[in-house]
């Protein structure tokens, strides 16, 4: 397996890797929300084709990341995912692969921190915290310990505030 950046040829495959890893998660009978959300954060404008990446074994595409431009106040951060890994190649290092590789390429590229919504048993292990640890308040309260920050080299004790999503999120 290698990790490379994602490219529009690889469009389907990502569709359909979302829909097989958000299948459990969708209502019966309709696609997976992330597919849809995943369409438009390509065709945003805050889309990071430098932070949207693949795991590739063989021929075929088994895991994905996407990042894109959010904001703490004026800051320009990363707000990552979906992350999503094919069924049969879950809990095999893909989605730790991912996310090593998609937190170094945020590093080499000075962002200051990355904002998820996630697992609070998955992410600490990539260094993520609940984001008011770090002075960062979430988009939705409701979202409490879910949501998570890393900071990165570029990261200053005084990048605080709230955090905003790109806009295909639909969260200010």
């Amino acid at each position: 397996m290698y990790i490379r950046r994602e490219t529009s040829s690889d469009r389907d495959a990502v569709y359909s890797l979302l829909g097989a890893a958000f299948a459990d998660q969708a209502a019966p009978g309709e696609p997976a929300y992330e597919i849809e959300l995943t369409r438009q954060l390509f065709a945003s404008d805050d889309y990071l084709p430098t932070l949207s990446l693949v795991a590739v074994a063989g021929e075929e595409i088994v895991g994905f990341v996407i990042g894109t431009r959010g904001w703490v106040g004026h800051v320009e951060a990363v707000g990552l995912g979906p992350l999503a890994v094919t069924p049969g190649n879950q809990r095999s290092g893909v989605g730790s692969a991912l996310m090593h590789a998609v937190i170094g390429a945020c590093d080499a590229l000075d962002v200051p921190l990355i904002a998820l919504l996630g697992s609070t048993e998955y992410y600490p292990r990539f260094g993520f915290v609940t984001s008011t640890d770090a002075g960062i308040e979430s988009p939705e309260a409701e979202w409490g310990a879910h949501f998570q920050v890393r900071t990165l080299t570029a990261h200053r004790a005084d990048q605080t505030g709230k955090f905003s999503y790109a806009a295909p999120f639909g969260i200010a």
